[in-house]
């Protein structure tokens, strides 16, 4: 019979072969004699591989036929099994039809009994129970006594299985059969005779009525013995287990030691149609030694072995002679390469200035080829015409071995007839034998190097004049060495050339550096400094004050590197004492603003404030006359005139206390910044207002809320503020003439968050009044504008002034109730000390009054002494 190959495979073949061959003659010598050197090394593992595989192959087929042999027979003997258990099933169904179709099936059931046992060897005993389980009879294969009785006294005088387990399995399966009205098997359960068996139990059934059961019990290792087929056993094992893999009979007797070494073929099937969780299962063995254990295959593995050994010894001796050529081939064309790819020109003369060798970069720079610079003597071709007796001098130098070290600079001309600057280097050509065959020399071409060199130095030029026509200082100061590297003209005028006047300025305007140790030039404690990280940091200004020349400069420094890679300090230093000088007399005039402006409010409040103070003075008069008069008359006990005393000792207090708010809100200080609470604040300004306020009979409301945070202002200053937005309010409310309903201030104290400036406290004085017309709103903010008469215009100035030094806001707007002015709101937000925050207790914010009659209860206007006071 001939084997046909398909013409697709055929195909394949071919252009593998062709694609082989083509890749092989693409390969180098060297790579081919490599891939000829391990072929006899593939080749061996390739043998040795399909040895091993055709051996894997081999076993894995026979384990497979033994576990389609061992599926095979486990199939047979399990249909065996359910054909037997199934004819039991039918026979028992059958008894119980013919026992009662006759009427008295008692009579019968020991006949039918021994009949149906003696063809089923594997039934152990049959049962006869009635609808509440007591035995009606039993017949029990082997036992000449076993004798059918119509009725049983109880339960317990009928036998039942061994065991609790045993008794608890039957009684499941005869409540099932009862329920279920169809045959049962029960679960699996060791007897008296410690057989494992299960019943099989079918029900009684008399005019649909269930009167009993016939139970059969039917042995396991019977079972097996019995319906399996003798060759099944012989060729494999069988053995039934339960669902928890507990051996319950097998058709082999297991034997005692250890077992076999060889791995089991196992398959399983349920043992139908019980269908109680047993399984059967059958196990089989392959027969022949494992690859492992095989004696050919190990003398195959020796011989693949030993060839591979020598392969590989042969395999090193060829790489180590490829490794020499490629070496070899390697640093030749490294050589070749470095030649061609260099910028530099590289030419050879022997002793007598005859052209050996030149570069292609030699070639490139002149324009000429290699052929026509090789073996010329001089003039060469690329001397200029006009400079051929000064080339010819520095030749002789040359090859007397005279040139300079650092080079000689010469023209060259190309060959299109153009000039370059270039500088050549030579030095002594040896050979093997360390004798001189002529010289080497490399050329560069230095035309743009000095084209660059000239513009830096007429731009450095250039920079220069910048910086000395400055008004500002600039120094550079060496930070290792202290020398001073630069400055410009301005700083020789001020400091002269010493660098005592660049660290005057940079006090302070820098990090901080290391201090070096005088005259120790071995340690270099700069070493360890970042210095592109300090060359990184921006200008850092500051003011300095010089006393020596009484001037004042704003500093800026920043840290460099030198031109030879030093770190220095750089410091531009401008002149402001100009500025400062004007910025001091502009805080003079606003301190003097704001003092006048307070004097000016009290000026305003004077009527009030003597009003204020004429009613505790007037009540201590009326005290004291009325004491004189008691104590003349000698009415008066110690008692009444201690409690005299005592009222006009606190009128005097209240006096002063009013006489020392005025002189601490007038009093000329210098403006200080500190800690201060919002509440403390309020407290102040309300208490002088309200002297005010009463005056014009305008009540005021006030709030501040609970737990703020702490404020880093001017207490007195924010005061001012207050006392001047309360005193415009009630100036408004008091010239409008308004109702009583109307006549009342509202002042509020609350936090808020601003997207540009974070927390913030809002003061907000809100009143009833008239408004602001929208041109007076425009120019609310303008100094020496002002809407009433007798006004200067510098109070709601002086106010933002105030505020924007506190970096606050202050804003005014009319209030609308449709389009009808309701009033005007005045508003400022201070910014809150964000270092501490206000945690005390005691910042509880007074409740805010409903109505006038509240406020007045919170301020009362003092009474007016009676006469009749003593």
């Amino acid at each position: 019979m001939s084997l046909r190959i398909p013409h697709w495979l055929s195909t394949i073949a071919a252009s593998g072969r062709r694609l082989l061959r083509r890749w092989w003659r693409s390969q180098s010598p060297a790579r081919q004699d490599r891939f000829a050197t391990l072929a006899p090394l593939v080749s061996v593992l390739l043998f040795l591989a399909a040895i091993i595989s055709a051996f894997w192959y081999l076993r894995n087929e026979e384990i497979e036929r033994e576990a389609e042999a061992v599926k095979r027979d486990v199939e047979i003997a399990q249909q065996q099994v359910r054909l037997g258990l199934m004819d039991s099933q039918e026979q028992l169904v059958r008894m119980t039809r013919e026992a009662l179709s006759r009427g008295q099936p008692m009579a019968d059931f020991q006949r039918m009994a021994a009949t149906f046992a003696a063809e089923r060897p594997e039934v152990l005993k049959v049962t006869w129970l009635d609808a509440r389980r007591r035995v009606r009879a039993i017949y029990s294969p082997g036992d000449s006594n076993a004798e059918g009785s119509t009725e049983a006294p109880s339960p317990a005088s009928a036998p039942a299985p061994a065991g609790s387990t045993a008794r608890s399995e039957a009684e499941w399966a005869f409540i099932t059969v009862h329920d279920l009205r169809m045959p049962v098997y029960s679960r699996p359960y060791q007897n008296a005779d410690r057989s494992m068996v299960f019943q099989l139990h079918v029900p009684v059934l008399e005019q649909d009525r269930f009167t009993g059961a016939l139970v059969a019990d039917i042995g396991i290792d019977a079972l097996l013995r019995h319906l399996v087929p003798l060759d099944v056993t012989r060729r494999h094992p069988l053995a039934v287990i339960d669902e928890r893999e507990q051996l319950l009979a097998s058709t082999v007797t297991a034997m005692p030691g250890p077992r076999p070494q060889r791995a089991a073929i196992v398959h399983d099937v349920p043992l139908t149609p019980a269908a109680n969780g047993l399984v059967l299962r059958g196990t089989g063995y392959r027969t022949s030694v494992g690859l492992i254990g095989n004696t050919l295959f190990w003398m195959v593995v020796a011989l693949s072995v030993l060839t591979v050994w020598m392969l590989l010894g042969t395999w090193r001796h060829m790489r180590r002679r490829a490794q020499i050529q490629g070496a070899l081939v390697q640093e030749t064309n490294f050589r070749r390469a470095m030649e061609n790819s260099m910028l530099t020109g590289m030419r050879a003369l022997d002793l007598e200035g005859r052209v050996t060798y030149v570069n292609p970069a030699f070639c490139a720079m002149t324009g000429f080829t290699e052929v026509e610079l090789v073996d010329k003597l001089p003039p060469y071709p690329y001397w200029p015409t006009d400079r051929i007796d000064e080339n010819a001098r520095l030749l002789q130098q040359e090859l007397q071995g005279r040139s300079p070290a650092g080079g000689i600079e010469v023209k060259v001309m190309r060959k299109n007839g153009t000039l370059f600057d270039a500088r050549m280097y030579v030095s002594p050509l040896v050979d093997a034998k360390s004798q001189q065959t002529g010289w080497m020399t490399s050329m560069t071409n230095i035309t743009e190097a000095k084209r660059i060199r000239d513009q830096l130095s007429a731009s450095h030029e250039r920079f220069t004049t910048v910086l000395e026509g400055l008004d500002a200082a600039v120094s550079v100061l060496s930070v290792q060495h202290n020398e001073l590297l630069f400055c410009n003209r301005s700083y020789r005028l001020w400091f002269g050339a010493d660098a005592q006047g660049h660290a005057q300025l940079a006090a302070g305007t820098g990090p901080a550096l290391p201090v070096l140790a005088e005259n120790d030039e071995s340690v270099d404690s700069l070493s360890g400094l970042p210095t592109q990280e300090l060359a990184g940091l921006g200008a850092n200004p500051r003011e300095v004050y010089v006393h020596v020349l009484d001037k004042w400069f704003d500093v800026r420094s920043r840290y460099l590197q030198w031109t030879d890679g030093r770190l220095a300090q750089m410091l531009i230093a401008t002149d402001v004492t100009a500025r400062r000088r004007a910025e001091e007399q502009s805080a003079q005039q606003a301190e003097k603003a704001q003092q006048s402006s307070r004097l000016i409010t009290m000026g305003e409040m004077a009527s009030s404030v003597a009003h204020e103070l004429n009613q505790p003075l007037t009540a201590i008069t009326n005290y004291c006359s009325g004491m004189v008069s008691r104590v003349k008359a000698e009415t008066i006990d110690r008692t009444a005139l201690v409690a005299a005393l005592e009222k006009t000792a606190r009128q005097a207090e209240r006096a002063g206390q009013i006489i020392h708010r005025i002189r601490a809100f007038v009093k000329k200080s210098e403006p200080q910044r500190q800690p201060a609470h919002a509440k403390d604040i309020v407290e102040d300004a309300v208490e002088l207002a309200s002297i005010e306020l009463r005056r014009r009979n305008v009540a005021i409301h006030h709030y501040v809320a609970q737990r703020l945070p702490m404020l880093r202002c001017d207490p007195i200053l924010i005061e001012q503020v207050l006392l001047n937005l309360l005193k415009n309010a009630a100036e408004a409310i008091d010239s409008a003439k308004l109702p009583p309903s109307r006549r009342h201030i509202e002042l509020r104290v609350i936090p808020r968050h601003m997207p540009d400036k974070g927390g913030v406290i809002e003061f907000s004085v809100t009143d009833m009044g008239p408004g602001l017309p929208e041109e007076v709103l425009a120019r609310l903010y303008e100094a020496f504008f002002s809407t009433k008469a007798d006004g200067m215009g510098i109070g709601l100035s002086l106010c933002r002034s105030i505020i924007e030094s506190h970096q606050g806001r202050i804003k005014g707007q009319n209030l609308y109730n449709a389009d009808t002015v309701a009033g005007c709101r005045f508003a400022f937000t201070l910014p809150v000390e964000t270092l501490a925050r206000h945690e005390e207790a005691t910042t509880q914010a007074q409740p805010f009054p409903e109505t006038a009659a509240e406020s007045h209860r919170a301020f009362p206007l003092p009474r007016q002494p009676s006469k009749t006071d003593p």
